[in-house]
């Protein structure tokens, strides 16, 4: 439910508060969701200028940049961390702005790749082959170290400002340490794509578990788990929906995990969840479509069925959501019981 000043104007007309509460409870509550971050315009604009600022430094950095050398490189990001830090400390201490100090402060941790690739080019350490631009292209297993130092950055920038824009350049790692994790144990299997995707799945899945042992742990209205979901989900789904299977009870699995992935988005209220497992599931739609039912004259008859009854039961649902919900929710560890009544 969205919460708008009309909203609360009605309430007042209709006796649920008093007229002269609705301008103070409202600038209560506007002040109370500053810091969480939606699709205001101020918003919009601090994301937008932060992802372009940490994008100059990694996914956009140019092949021009090698010019500079080793110790070039390594004292540009140094001097670009040391005024991150400073932006940092001024939007949370001084202007007690949350957000852009989460976002200069990611910026911190992005630049570490580049620190270390500059420090390891000048000391003679970095084999000839890669550049740091492809660094965000290429898999390869010589990023570990630097997505090794990356990590240990955010950890430590975590524990200093606990903001969760933090957890993104975290949670991005992760991911890319998921691809480069499979050259390094397995060796150069350039044609082992299989193998990749299982790695990717099974890697997703350990980010996921976490991001939900981090929900279930924290007590704060920040949410620190939204990267690690959105990251965990992409690697999974992704490994998941890349595997080649000819055997439709495989694929038929593969549907179901998806529309597994629908309800846990639905019970966690995390939307990455639903629209992976959306898509997902149109998928194997289409491939019912276009493949096994493609001379069916009957199929669309059936799925119009099934899509009306699924309609239907969501009618249900809506009668009866806080019977079924109570009971549901009377077997969960309290734990749980406690992060999903976080989540209504």
């Amino acid at each position: 439910m969205k919460l708008t000043r009309a909203l609360l104007e009605q309430a007042a007309q209709r006796g649920v508060i008093a007229h002269e509460q609705v301008d103070a409870l409202w600038a209560f509550l506007a002040q109370h969701s500053a810091d969480t971050p939606s699709f205001r315009v101020t918003h919009i604009l601090y994301y937008l200028g932060g992802l372009i600022a940490i994008g100059a430094m990694t996914l956009f950095m140019t092949l021009g940049w090698e010019q500079f050398g080793g110790w070039g490189l390594f004292f540009i990001a140094f001097a670009y961390a040391a005024a991150g830090l400073w932006l940092t400390e001024y939007f949370l201490r001084r202007q007690q702005l949350a957000i852009p100090a989460g976002i200069t402060a990611a910026t911190v941790v992005a630049l570490v790749p580049l620190a270390l690739y500059g420090l390891q080019l000048a000391l003679g350490w970095w084999a000839e082959g890669r550049v740091y631009r492809q660094y965000h292209i290429y898999i390869d297993w010589r990023w570990l170290m630097m997505e090794l130092a990356t990590l240990a950055a955010g950890a430590l920038m975590l524990w200093r400002y606990r903001l969760p824009f933090l957890v993104m350049p975290v949670a991005v790692t992760l991911w890319y340490m998921s691809m480069d994790l499979t050259p390094f144990l397995f060796g150069d299997l350039d044609q082992s794509w299989e193998l990749r995707h299982f790695v990717s799945l099974w890697f997703g899945l350990l980010m996921i578990l976490l991001a939900f042992w981090i929900d279930l742990r924290t007590r704060s209205q920040r949410d620190y788990p939204f990267w690690l979901y959105l990251f965990g989900v992409l690697a999974f789904w992704s490994g998941l929906s890349l595997m080649h299977s000819d055997s439709e009870w495989n694929k038929f699995v593969y549907f179901c995990i998806n529309l597994l992935l629908i309800v846990v988005g639905a019970a966690l209220s995390r939307r990455v969840f639903v629209v992976f497992g959306g898509i997902g599931s149109a998928a194997y739609v289409g491939h019912l479509a276009y493949s096994v039912f493609k001379d069916s004259m009957l199929f669309p008859f059936i799925l119009t069925a099934i899509g009306l009854a699924v309609i239907y039961l969501g009618i249900l649902w809506q009668r009866h959501e806080q019977t079924i919900t109570s009971r549901l929710r009377a077997h969960l560890p309290t734990p749980l019981r406690e992060l999903l009544a976080r989540r209504d």
